[in-house]
C-alpha cells in the first residue's frame, strides 16, 4: 500500500535507550535518521511522541499528586520530547514544525488543523506536542486524534516489539505474532494494542493501525517502501477499507463536523 501522509506515534520510554531515565541521544537520532529518510521520499510526516520517559500522568497519584496536574506535568514531558526530536530533525536539515495541544508560544505554535496540514503540504515534519491538551486522555488518544484531523493515511505505532502476539511475547516464549488482524478480533481477543478511547477513534474513523518494531533500524523505510512488516490492523481482513456509514457519520470526524470554513489562520472553534 501507497501512503502519502502518516502519523507516526513513538513511545517516550523507547527514549530512554537502556538508560533509566531521560534521553538517550542514540536513540533519538536514529529516529531521527528514519524520519528524515522516510520525509525523503515525499512521504507527508506527522509526529506524535509520549513522555514516559520524563513522566506520566497516571504516577501523579502515586505521589499522591491530584491526577489533573499530574496530567499536564505529562503533557510537558512529550513537548520536552518533541523539541528534542525536532532538534535532531533540524541538525539534519529537515524542516520541521511542533504545535503543541497547551499555548506556549516561546517554543512552539498553537496547535491549528489547518495550520498543520499546510505544514505538511509544504514537506515540513510536523510534530504534535502536549497531547490534545486536556487531561485524562492518552498520547495514543493524541495520535488517533490528529490523524483523523489531519486525514493520514495510517497510524504506524512504533513499539519495541514488531507487532501484535496472541501473548505477551516477553513473557510467553509461545506467543506467534498475527500479520494482520480485524479491530474486532483485537477486541474480542482483548489484546493490547492502544487504550480503548485511541483504538475506537480509529475503527469508527476507518483508520489503520500498523504496530512495529521500531528500534530496528531501518524498519521505517522498509514500512513505507511497502514491505509487510509488524501487524497491520484494519476493519476487514483482506486490509480493504469499507466504505463509512454516511447515514450516522462519526462526530469525530472533521469532515462530517458540520463545521463551517474559517477565514485566515484562525483557530478553529470545536
Amino acid at each position: 500500500m501507497t501512503y502519502q501522509r502518516i502519523l507516526l506515534k513513538l513511545s517516550g520510554e523507547a527514549l530512554m535507550g537502556q538508560q533509566q531515565y531521560g534521553i538517550d541521544a542514540d536513540r533519538l537520532m536514529q529516529y531521527a535518521t528514519e524520519i528524515k529518510a522516510v520525509a525523503a521520499t515525499g512521504v507527508q510526516v506527522a509526529v506524535v511522541i509520549g513522555g514516559g520517559n520524563i513522566f506520566r500522568g497516571v504516577q501523579a497519584e502515586h505521589f499522591g499528586l491530584d491526577r489533573v496536574q499530574g496530567d499536564y506535568m505529562g503533557m510537558l514531558a512529550t513537548v520536552i520530547n518533541s523539541m528534542a526530536l525536532q532538534s535532531a530533525l533540524e541538525k539534519m536539515d529537515v524542516p520541521t514544525r511542533l504545535l503543541s495541544g497547551l499555548t506556549i508560544q516561546r517554543v512552539c505554535e498553537p496547535y491549528i488543523r489547518r495550520r498543520a496540514v499546510r505544514h505538511l503540504e509544504k514537506g515540513r515534519v510536523v510534530i504534535f506536542g502536549a497531547g490534545i491538551g486536556s487531561p485524562y486522555f492518552t498520547t495514543d488518544s493524541a495520535a488517533s486524534l490528529r490523524a483523523i484531523e489531519i486525514e493520514a493515511d495510517v497510524v504506524l505505532k512504533g513499539t519495541r516489539v514488531n507487532g501484535i502476539y496472541t501473548a505477551d511475547p516477553e513473557k510467553d516464549p509461545s506467543a506467534t505474532r498475527y500479520t494482520e488482524i480485524t479491530f474486532d478480533e483485537v477486541i474480542s481477543k482483548k489484546l493490547n494494542v492502544m487504550d480503548m478511547t485511541a483504538f475506537t477513534l480509529c475503527k469508527e474513523n476507518n483508520l489503520p493501525i500498523i504496530v512495529f518494531d521500531m528500534n530496528t533500524e531501518g524498519n521505517l523505510e522498509r514500512l513505507i517502501a511497502g514491505e509487510s512488516l509488524g501487524t497491520l490492523v484494519t476493519m476487514t481482513p483482506n486490509g480493504d477499507k469499507q466504505p463509512s456509514d454516511s447515514s450516522a457519520p462519526s462526530l469525530l470526524d472533521p469532515k462530517h463536523s458540520g463545521l463551517q470554513p474559517l477565514a485566515g489562520n484562525q483557530p478553529e472553534q470545536a
